[in-house]
């Protein structure tokens, strides 16, 4: 075991290990009490009703880190997913540490800053493609490789016990559309140099093969969007630049013009043309243009693909939209892949766009997606290339890293750990070893509160949607008897159980004799959950309060 005052190099993964989504990595180097502190990528994790009612996004509980603040020298991101920078713009006043993205990345970290009002007070240092940036212990070289947004990076974190190659989102695409290929030779020449461990992504893991490219998919939606005759909505990952470019310019070569529908869409495209890329991207409509054209001369471009009740398809879909309509012989495409959690969602959207006579084409018909994460055969090549002592999975569900580590072992890799956030996983010196469990967990962006997952409020409003509510109000006088009959109000139960509710605290109320205030209101709470019970089979939330005249 290692001396308290020996260097060590740890990994501190906040977020993202054992989830999809809301990663938040950190790399210590130094004595147990005085590391230094790199962090990479500031995500979250989007709410769902049924499980987060009200709650808007989900990002990792990182006040281990915020009381240490002083010993974190950067935030490095990966790319441009909400997944690996959506926090930063409500985490980073508890890090105040310097920001390093490439240019595409940077652009949209700068407008999450404008949201959040602190663009005055953060600087974002853009980092050039294959650039590199030095932070005390930590020397972060940027390598290229392809994903499903402009320029994701692998980071080769060079330490003085080891090099980590942590390859952020990415896949291997020959022919991506927009940006860098995979950099396979920077990739190798890290394998020689000696790669301590690859902290790698897992979402794939159980998927055999190769992902797809992107080339391909602009083959199989030029096909369809071809066969066509009404107005057509395509929806996809608005950060996906290469499929927006992709489904511009099949709708200029089959005579449509297109319209971007939603705000995020706006967003990218803009950012992406600042920076360079969507240089001959087709000239755009606004809504209210595109709606005057015939149905087979317009596409839209609309963001939804998840289902999001706020976003454009969803509002198309029920009419409320104020400049886009569709209907009978018009078609909606789904560029995209279901996020699993995203199921019945998404399913009740195409349902929705059934109703009202849209045709619903999906991946599972046609071939208009390719996922942006590894395959096996894509790991594989990884191993091969980095070929590191150890290997950590990231990115993943437990079963993703959990085969992922199986994976790397049968690749020879001598060690493979899988790590659950908010374990501290030892690098070096010595075998890779979880030495410690720091505080973690989640925190809700309720509103525009931040709040603990632990404070209950979820839970609260599932009960409430599932059994409604009872408030009661007991009036007592000076002696403390019943001064007037209970009030109730009862929201979302119906109306027969509400009588025999009412029956049951009058009756309960006329029991008391005086004195024993705090005994009467439980009672009264406990005979009116219990009449619940008893007429519908449910127990709804219930407060009494009690007045003294």
């Amino acid at each position: 075991m290692a001396r308290p005052f020996e260097d060590e190099l740890v990994f501190l993964p906040l977020g993202g290990a054992g989830e999809i989504g809301m990663n938040f990595n950190a790399y210590g180097y130094g004595p147990a009490d005085e590391r230094k502190w790199l962090i990479v990528d500031c995500g979250v994790l989007f709410g769902r009703e049924t499980t987060s009612p009200g709650v808007d996004v989900i990002m990792p509980d990182i006040r281990f880190l915020a009381e240490q603040r002083q010993n974190i020298l950067a935030l490095v991101l990966t790319h441009a997913h909400e997944d690996h920078i959506g926090a930063i713009g409500h985490l980073w006043p508890m890090l105040r540490c310097p920001i390093h993205a490439t240019p595409f990345t940077a652009r949209l970290i700068e407008l999450k800053l404008e949201e959040a009002g602190l663009r005055d007070r953060v600087r974002v240092n853009p980092v050039p493609l294959g650039g590199r940036i030095d932070a005390g212990p930590f020397k972060v070289e940027f390598v290229s490789i392809t994903h499903s947004i402009p320029e994701p990076n692998a980071l080769a974190i060079r330490t003085p016990l080891g090099t980590v190659v942590h390859t952020g989102d990415w896949k291997i695409d020959p022919d991506p559309l927009v940006g860098e290929t995979t950099d396979e030779n920077g990739l190798r020449r890290l394998g020689d140099e000696g790669v301590l461990a690859t902290v790698c992504d897992s979402t794939n893991a159980l998927v055999q093969g190769h992902s797809g490219s992107e080339a391909r998919v602009r083959q199989g939606l030029s096909a369809l969007i071809g066969a066509l005759t009404g107005r057509v909505a395509v929806t996809a990952f608005a950060s996906n630049v290469a499929r927006l470019d992709s489904i511009a310019k099949i709708a200029r070569e089959h005579g449509r013009e297109v319209a971007l529908v939603g705000r995020a869409m706006h967003k990218i495209v803009a950012a992406a043309r600042e920076t360079g890329y969507l240089k001959d991207f087709p000239r755009v409509l606004d809504e209210s243009e595109a709606a005057q054209l015939p149905p087979r001369r317009v596409l839209y471009l609309c963001t939804g693909s998840q289902g999001e009740p706020r976003a454009a398809l969803s509002r198309i879909a029920s009419g409320d939209h104020p400049t886009v309509s569709l209907g009978p012989g018009d078609a909606v495409i789904f560029s995209s892949r279901i996020i699993p959690g995203n199921e019945l969602s998404i399913f009740e959207l195409h349902n929705r766009l059934a109703a009202i006579g849209v045709e619903v084409l999906t991946e599972q018909d046609h071939f208009v997606h390719v996922s942006g994460h590894p395959c096996r055969d894509e790991l594989a090549e990884m191993y091969r290339w980095t070929r590191p002592r150890i290997a950590v999975p990231v990115h993943g569900e437990l079963r993703h890293m959990s085969e992922h580590a199986r994976l790397a072992r049968s690749l020879q890799v001598p060690q493979a750990v899988v790590v659950e956030n908010g374990q501290l996983l030892r690098l070096a010196p010595g075998p890779a070893q979880l030495i410690d469990k720091v505080p973690s967990g989640r925190v809700h962006l309720d509103g525009r509160v931040l709040v603990e997952e632990g404070a209950g409020l979820a839970r609260a409003r599932r009960a409430l949607a599932f059994a409604g509510i009872i408030a009661i109000t007991l009036v007592l006088d000076s002696k403390g008897r019943v001064a007037a009959d209970p009030a109730l109000i009862v929201d979302g139960i119906p109306e027969p159980v509400q009588a025999a509710i009412r029956a049951a605290v009058e009756e309960e109320a006329g029991r008391h004799r005086g004195r024993g205030g705090d005994k009467l209101k439980e009672n009264v709470r406990r005979t009116a959950r219990r009449a619940a019970q008893e007429a519908w089979g449910k127990k709804p939330v219930t407060r009494v309060e009690v007045i003294e005249i």
